[in-house]
């Protein structure tokens, strides 16, 4: 069984009463800058065990007749056609779906807005579109000198030039799908806007990570850093905090770096700062919330092995440097922890020697650890994926659900029909034959309703997967890594 080390109900309760107090400290309207992912944080239920993937989400819930969101989009992004990783869409198609997200959770919308705006075609089309949808767009420009020049900023031909954001509830939650958006830059032009019109409003951030009252070293901040390595953020204790109040807290460099000019602005709009240090601005109170020490420091410690593989696979595919796996590397030494503290890894590698060809390892939540290997019909994902299911039914590994008459249909329509070269079923189209089996095989049903059983499970592969198994991995809520190293390694293309 997965052991608990967070507490989420409290922790929910918790937030949602630090944001209704500070909210009320800034005289009923507080911008509030959602740093990190609103929804489908992963990372964070992954590196604290109990937090859901949704938490946030159902935080703001409890607070819902108080809220609004504004989804900030950089037109930069937009023109780029930016992808997020995690799920493979672009940053303006995430708009979209995040919409659809939040409305289900009955929270509201209010507007978008286009950052970094400078007449980029790809973003004009995009404001075209939201607005036929019934969203408002606001544009907000680039400024000279941001974010040094404090003069400029805070005047009407800095902040002053962006188009102001109507909002009409107390409390305006500012997120976006990824950093880098324009998310902070939002909530001060909305700040000076606001002064411009008499309106009292305020200004606070809500990040998970890193963690600002646990240590600086623990595995979860550190977590933290192999997650951005790419970003080069790093933890650094908070020494504005710590001159102010004699407390060591935890934040990263660039809230750190950003403070002295971030103090400036709100001089200029406020005459004084409201805040004394980066962590002043924080309403995190995840740390409140960790109710087994052991279990969130493995859990940790996990995801910075599985971040270093992610690393050295982007690496091989060109998307990144040696810089972030390098950065991870050191934070493996630091804690002394090596690619042994994960099971599934030796298993995999073993099983390709003794098959001589790619291998797969998933460990079960028991503990028990499943292989598949590549045959002529599928895959060691797709294969992997069928054998785990069966081990969680404790059904015999030699049974068949799906016929090997039934997948060579399948075959000849990717083959002969479709023109593809690999005649092996990727885990889409084996999990599809296996739910149509699953309508007339008793034991194919079996094994399919345990699908869902296999969400937190781990994954090794002694290859990089093709994006079409990485996401049906991923779907499945497995935490997959992989060797960095594709099974034909002379191919300039690969799928």
């Amino acid at each position: 069984m997965k052991k608990t080390g967070f507490d989420n109900d409290a922790y929910i309760k918790r937030q949602s009463e630090e944001i209704v107090k500070r909210i009320a400290k800034f005289g009923g309207k507080l911008y509030l800058e959602f740093g990190g992912k609103l929804y489908d944080d992963y990372h964070a239920s992954r590196v604290l065990p109990g937090f859901k993937p949704d938490s946030k989400l159902q935080m703001l819930r409890n607070i819902s007749s108080h809220a609004e969101i504004i989804i900030a989009i950089s037109a930069v992004d937009i023109e780029k056609n930016k992808v997020r990783s995690d799920l493979g869409i672009t940053y303006d198609m995430d708009v979209l779906r995040l919409i659809d997200v939040f409305r289900s959770f009955d929270l509201y919308v209010g507007s978008i807005v286009i950052t970094q705006y400078s007449g980029q075609p790809a973003a004009e089309a995009f404001k075209t579109k939201m607005e036929r949808l019934g969203v408002p767009v606001y544009l907000h420009y680039p400024i000279e000198g941001y974010p040094a020049n404090v003069q400029l900023i805070v005047s009407e031909e800095g902040y002053g030039k962006n188009q102001y954001i109507k909002t009409s509830r107390p409390l305006v939650v500012v997120t976006a799908p990824g950093p880098g958006s324009g998310k902070m830059a939002t909530c001060l032009s909305q700040l000076y806007h606001e002064n411009k019109r008499g309106i009292q409003a305020g200004y606070a951030k809500f990040e998970t990570f890193p963690i600002w009252n646990i240590p600086l070293k623990h595995p979860v901040n550190l977590a933290y850093e192999a997650a951005t390595a790419d970003l080069n953020d790093v933890n650094m204790i908070d020494h504005y905090h710590l001159d102010a109040y004699g407390v060591t807290t935890v934040n990263y460099n660039r809230d750190i770096e950003i403070f002295p000019v971030l103090r400036a602005i709100f001089k200029e709009i406020y005459g004084e700062c409201p805040y004394k240090s980066p962590t002043d601005m924080g309403v995190n109170m995840a740390g409140y919330c960790i109710i087994d020490d052991e279990v969130v420091s493995e859990a940790s410690c996990q995801e910075i092995i599985r971040r270093y593989y992610k690393a050295m696979g982007d690496m091989r595919k060109g998307l990144c440097g040696e810089e972030p796996v390098a950065k991870i590397q050191l934070l493996l030494q630091e804690r002394g922890i090596t690619t042994d503290a994960r099971p599934v890894i030796k298993a995999a590698l073993d099983r390709e020697k003794e098959v001589d060809g790619p291998a797969m390892a998933i460990q079960l939540h028991d503990g028990r650890i499943v292989t598949g290997k590549t045959t002529e019909l599928m895959g060691p994902a797709s294969a992997a994926l069928l054998n785990a299911v069966k081990a969680l039914e404790n059904l015999p590994k030699p049974l068949h659900f799906i016929s090997p008459e039934a997948i060579a249909p399948i075959q000849r329509l990717k083959v002969d029909l479709l023109g593809g070269k690999n005649p092996r079923l990727h885990s889409d189209e084996i999990l599809i034959a296996l739910s149509i089996s699953a309508a007339t095989d008793k034991m194919a049903e079996k094994a399919f309703v345990r699908l869902s059983d296999l969400r937190g499970c781990e994954a090794h592969s002694t290859v990089l997967l093709s994006s079409v198994d990485e996401a049906i991995y991923r779907r499945l809520g497995i935490n997959l890594t992989c060797e960095p190293r594709y099974q034909v390694n002379d191919r300039l293309f690969h799928r």
